[in-house]
């Protein structure tokens, strides 16, 4: 059996079949629909693959429009918006069972000379001191519950809170709307730069939505609220491996309405800020299901 690093390799491997449309797996993980990072991920893919490979991503805007159907294969139409001196730009249609579910633009740049600075990376734990998500909320639980069990068994990726997991209402009075994470994939990706940009962009919807949470409900308690990603846009700074360890900074400026907004830091150990990520989310009470939205 392939290791969770070469099933998200493989998951990313999107069949061409037209000259501007690809298709890719979605598996049927039991799960109530399917990971929006996937088809992230995915979208991101079809658009490279329309590119002459020389230019990076630099950017990209999408929205979850539908959620997906786990086990359905997903289309994405890749439509050639411009091949500018400087500048490639891609729009991606994702469609499921005749409905379109998901849209992307994508902008690739080949990086030029000028002016540079950043943020400092946060001075924060070695990743190698903390525990594995998994093993963390064993140590609570004694054992992990079958769905988590499930879960680990096909996460691609290592992930370590920085934080300590809060389980109760005392461990969050006080908490402020901010989360790191450690993370790196399971094993290695290969040496295609779209792939690791690809397997990133996935994982950068993980985690990302936790910032919102975090005042209000334990990350891995019972949730309080149906939870859905609303848009998603990234912006790649510097080149980066996704199977070497990097720290996911996030933190949440604001919630209401029903919705919450998220932004995220990605930076490389060695302190580098490689992408920065912003994404806002739909947060119900209970009542009725987020996929009514």
């Amino acid at each position: 059996m392939p290791n969770p690093a070469e099933r998200l390799v493989d998951l990313l491997d999107l069949e061409r079949i037209e000259t501007n449309i690809f298709r890719g797996r979605s598996p049927d993980e039991s799960l109530q629909r399917v990971f929006g990072g996937q088809v992230a991920g995915q979208a991101l893919v079809a658009a490279g693959r329309t590119t002459d490979g020389k230019r990076p991503v630099h950017s990209l805007h999408a929205y979850f429009l539908r959620p997906g159907t786990p086990g359905v294969p997903i289309v994405y139409q890749v439509e050639r918006v411009r091949d500018g001196r400087s500048f490639t730009t891609r729009r991606v249609v994702a469609v499921q069972q005749g409905r379109t579910i998901f849209n992307l633009t994508a902008s690739f740049h080949q990086p030029e000379p000028g002016f540079e600075h950043q943020v400092p990376m946060p001075d924060v734990p070695e990743p190698e001191s903390l525990p594995r998500l998994g093993d963390a909320i064993r140590e609570r639980l004694g054992e992990l519950p079958e769905a988590l069990r499930r879960m680990e068994q096909r996460q691609a990726f290592d992930i370590r809170y920085v934080e300590p997991l809060r389980w109760t209402a005392e461990e969050l009075a006080g908490a402020e709307p901010r989360s790191g994470v450690w993370m790196r994939a399971m094993g290695p990706l290969g040496d295609d730069p779209l792939v690791h940009t690809c397997a990133l962009t996935y994982a950068s919807d993980m985690t990302l939505l936790d910032a919102v949470r975090i005042p209000v409900e334990p990350l891995w308690g019972p949730r309080g609220f149906d939870m859905a990603s609303l848009d998603h846009a990234m912006w790649f700074h510097q080149p980066f491996r996704a199977d070497e360890w990097f720290l996911y900074q996030q933190e949440s400026p604001i919630a209401t309405g029903g919705r919450g907004l998220a932004r995220g830091q990605i930076f490389h150990r060695g302190g580098a800020l490689l992408v920065s990520v912003m994404q806002e989310g739909l947060f119900r009470p209970h009542r009725r299901s987020a996929s009514e939205s």
